[in-house]
């Protein structure tokens, strides 16, 4: 069985992915997703910004014959030339073969099989840091190099995406766990049955295995499919036979906040959490103390959203709804960079708007939209006197919402809280992933139908952050009259 670099560095990230990348049946991957293709193409692109300045020779060999690709390699080896690029590295290991493909092979002095000199392996990765799985990967690639020249390379390297872009790998470290981990893939491999299912919406939303894996998740009402059950309190509960949501809603949190990964707060929350999910309705929190920021409602609201693309460093929309309840009016602004440079105009644009509302609190979901605009504020030299004011009246409904209550969904971003309230998006299919990748297209192409999309999708986004709002202070106060009620009546 063939084992390359790149089914190690997704066996860190998920044990199941390279199991069905390798023995699963391709029919159930889903389609290449627009964000998938971008990242692709971004890679390819930082790859060739490396390659451009320099010299180097490649194997000649059809693609996918790796045997033709491994002697076309060692050929160049033995001439002795100063770089190779997508070189190709093959040797037996047991009963596998391993496939090294490092980006960079270069040349440096050292006693090898080919003469008085010695490769080491560079790989490019379009992280911006030195990742575990990065630099696991850096030390298969020279422990098989170190196989096919008869001698360990004196280091590996990774180019990053950042200002230092290069970062040896230490393979004293690094090979031992490398090694460990390589045995571990290969029993996984021996397995029958692929390992189970495990949903982490950060590491799963962009696997081509992601709706097969969430339909089993879904029909075993798998435990990670639940908020705040991580992989290490996953192993904890399991070791206490709590596997289902039942019962986890039955267990005493004082069982559970001592355990590694618990404390007092987190055993207390997911108990609640998973009884909300079992009877289906929503809970306030024991510890909760509901702040006016959430449960007065003032005359003139603002709710504000952001779309950015990281790539360029840029925050290209600003997204603002502003909501006057005594004149029971809304209007959204959105104030749009279309092109890179425009980003000091809309935040000047965004400053004068809010202050015209000077008492208004300014609704957000997430850090995001204060973190940017202490962000902007430096970048365009904005005085503290006109930024400070802005940021104190910032409220984050996200951060109220996860201390107060626990919810009957499977995620508390945006779009799984205000879906539950029934509020939809106008373009299902936008999220903000893709409006990176359209704001990516706008820029290439010019098509404002893909301004046109994101504006929306930016409104729909603060229109859902109001609903939020709305429903939790609602929430709070139905739910304290009900318990005075009680009171009351007791």
């Amino acid at each position: 069985m063939l084992i390359n670099a790149e089914h190690l560095l997704q066996y860190q990230r998920c044990k199941r992915r390279p199991f069905l990348d390798i023995r699963g049946d391709k029919k159930q991957q889903d389609p290449p997703n627009d964000l998938l293709q971008k990242l692709h193409a971004d890679k390819i692109a930082h790859q060739q910004s490396i390659l451009t300045p320099l010299s180097y020779h490649e194997p000649d060999y059809p693609y996918g014959d790796w045997e033709a690709g491994a002697a076309a390699t060692v050929e160049l080896m033995q001439q002795g030339v100063d770089c190779i690029n997508k070189g190709v590295l093959l040797i037996t290991y047991g009963e596998h073969t391993l496939l090294s493909r490092p980006d960079l092979l270069f040349k440096q002095p050292g006693q090898s099989s080919f003469g008085d000199w010695m490769y080491v392996p560079t790989t490019i990765e379009l992280g911006k840091r030195p990742k575990q799985e990065y630099q696991v990967s850096a030390a298969f690639h020279a422990q098989v190099l170190a196989t096919v020249q008869g001698i360990e390379p004196e280091a590996a390297w990774l180019i990053l995406r950042t200002k230092m872009t290069s970062y040896e790998v230490e393979l004293s470290k690094w090979t031992p766990q490398m090694l460990s981990i390589l045995q571990e893939f290969i029993q996984t491999l021996e397995s029958p049955v692929a390992p189970e299912v495990f949903i982490a919406r950060q590491k799963c939303n962009l696997c081509h295995w992601y709706s097969s894996c969430y339909a089993i998740a879904h029909s075993q009402k798998h435990l990670s499919l639940l908020p705040g059950v991580t992989p290490l309190r996953y192993t904890q509960l399991q070791a206490l036979s709590i596997t289902t949501v039942e019962s986890l809603a039955k267990t005493l949190p004082s069982v559970l906040e001592n355990l590694v990964g618990f404390d007092s707060e987190v055993a207390l929350k997911l108990v609640v959490q998973a009884e909300s999910v079992v009877k289906n309705r929503p809970f306030i929190l024991p510890y909760a103390i509901p702040t006016e920021d959430i449960t007065f409602t003032a005359p003139i609201e603002i709710y504000f959203d952001i779309e950015a693309q990281p790539d360029l460093n840029l925050d290209y929309l600003l997204g603002v709804l502003v909501v006057d309840r005594q004149a029971n009016t809304e209007k959204f602004y959105s104030f749009l960079a279309e092109k890179p440079e425009e980003e000091e105009i809309i935040w000047q644009q965004f400053l004068e708007l809010v202050w015209r509302y000077p008492e208004a609190p300014i609704y957000h979901f997430c850090i995001y939209e204060f973190d940017t605009v202490k962000r902007l504020a430096r970048l365009y030299r904005t005085p503290q006197r006109d930024v400070a004011p802005v940021l104190n009246r910032f409220v984050d409904v996200y951060e109220e919402l996860i201390q107060s209550v626990a919810l009957p969904i499977e995620s508390y971003a945006l779009k799984a809280i205000a879906k539950w309230l029934r509020f939809e998006w106008r373009d299902s299919e936008a999220s903000g992933a893709k409006c990176i990748y359209w704001y990516d297209r706008w820029l290439e192409t010019g098509d404002r139908t893909l301004l046109e999309i994101i504006q929306r999708y930016n409104e729909d986004d603060c229109r859902a952050t109001r609903n939020v709002k709305d429903w939790l202070a609602n929430f709070f106060q139905n739910e304290y009259y009900l318990r005075q009620h009680k009171i009351l009546s007791n």
